[in-house]
């Protein structure tokens, strides 16, 4: 129906011009939203349609309601903005139930007079809006097997041996049309991962260390020009793609045995695995430790944090030590050491021994809990009051170090964050300023 034949009994259209770029695999030589535009225009100039409008849009039509742009078309139409729609084919606007459903509504309601594609024209009339919702349908059809196409083929390939996905850090993606899915040792970064593993397994460096490493001391870099971070060095360490197997989907259950050439051994991955879980059970940030937020790094200003360690005796027990180190927030390459909890109370005891207890902050609650102590001596034992008065400041100290040794977290804390001066840390030694 042209422009003249809309005046009698029919309203002048308000077209808006909709393209959008396909995302769909077999639809790689689908035109481009520039050339649709263009072809449009011609269209809209030859028959004399009346473009209000050109919205255009990258996002794939398989889900409904998925596209910010198509939406507000639809929205826009039911305000009476636009009554037509331009585009290049049906498929443009519609490849699952919901949005097709949402044009046909908008054309029953009469808010939407006329699609107009390339080769056809749909408007309100029932043998039009049915050829519509047949070309919508065979469009999802065509979604729904391409679908079932695609993981049938995916199948093929991890049974093959073959992982589809973007081949880890050590390892290229071959770039062969008919080599989909192989992957060769990267000549550049393979022997630098094995050496990742082993570095972990036989020298005992943490993650952290590694990352230094490989930062600071040989300059390593991803394909993409990157640094590993630290969860990424996790990653590879715990990737079982390295020793030649893999798990496809993801947390599946289902295991393969690759056709790639591994570069560890299962025993070295195992090994570092052991040694994962050793360092993991220190388990950052989930603890509460008596002294953290207490102390600062002399050498660069940081806080210190702690962290568990185990070490298994050769009877397979194993036992629980606490280290203090720098957190190096502000000093990524601060050289301050780990002094493990035993020493540095040690060293918090001797610093009680030498200050006057004045300048604890505490030293009233000190007196309280040593006076109960002294009445309840006096009351059970009758012991005399001057010698009690001679020895309480020895007493409070002891009962200070007590805190110390054997107090709860809370009431070490307490104690520490009383002092006037900072504790401060450097080469493992403690001092009071």
């Amino acid at each position: 129906m042209d422009q003249t034949q809309s005046q009698d009994n029919y309203p002048t259209i308000k077209y808006c011009l909709y393209a959008r770029k396909s995302s769909e695999s077999d639809e790689k030589q689908a035109m481009s939203i520039d050339s649709q535009i263009k072809e449009m225009l011609e269209l809209a100039e030859k028959e004399k349609l009346n473009i209000v409008e050109i919205r255009k849009e990258s996002h794939s039509a398989k889900e409904s309601g998925q596209r910010p742009v198509y939406n507000q078309l639809l929205v826009d139409i039911s305000k009476g903005m636009f009554n037509g729609i331009l585009t290049w084919a049906p498929d443009r606007l519609a490849r699952n139930a919901g949005d097709l459903g949402a044009v046909v509504d908008l054309m029953d309601s009469k808010l939407l007079f006329e699609i107009r594609t390339h080769g056809q024209t749909f408007t309100n009339s029932p043998n039009e809006k049915f050829l519509l919702m047949i070309l919508g349908s065979q469009a999802k059809l065509e979604n729904d097997n391409r679908g079932i196409n695609v993981k049938r083929g995916l199948r093929a390939k991890v049974e093959m041996g073959l992982r589809p996905s973007v081949a880890p850090t050590g390892y290229l993606n071959e770039k062969r049309s008919d080599r989909k899915c192989h992957v060769i040792v990267d000549p550049e970064r393979g022997h630098v991962i094995k050496q990742i593993y082993e570095k972990v397994a036989n020298e005992g460096l943490s993650g952290r260390q590694i990352f230094f490493w490989l930062k600071n001391d040989i300059n390593f870099k991803t394909k993409n020009g990157k640094h590993l971070s630290l969860s990424n060095i996790y990653i590879i360490l715990k990737n079982t793609f390295y020793y030649g197997v893999f798990e496809y989907p993801h947390g599946s259950g289902n295991w393969y045995t690759a056709q790639h050439t591994p570069l560890v051994s299962k025993e070295l991955f195992d090994k570092v695995q052991k040694k994962i879980t050793i360092q993991r059970e220190y388990n950052y940030g989930s603890k509460e430790f008596a002294f953290t937020k207490l102390i600062q790094c002399r050498k660069c200003g940081s806080g210190i944090t702690a962290q568990e360690k185990y070490k298994y005796r050769k009877d397979g027990t194993k036992k629980k030590y606490i280290y203090y180190g720098c957190t190096r927030s502000r000093d990524k390459k601060c050289s301050g050491k780990y002094i493990r909890e035993e020493e540095l109370i040690k060293q918090i005891l001797n610093i009680i021994d030498t200050i006057n207890l004045d300048k604890l902050g505490i030293r009233q609650k000190l007196e309280n809990e040593v006076e109960k102590y002294y009445k309840f001596r006096q009351t059970v034992f009758g012991a005399n009051k001057e010698k009690l008065k001679l020895s309480k400041e020895t007493d409070m100290k002891k009962y200070a170090k007590y805190i110390l040794t054997d107090g709860n977290i809370i009431e070490k804390r307490e104690l520490l964050s009383c002092l006037r001066s900072k504790l401060t840390l450097a080469d493992r030694k403690l001092k009071l300023i």
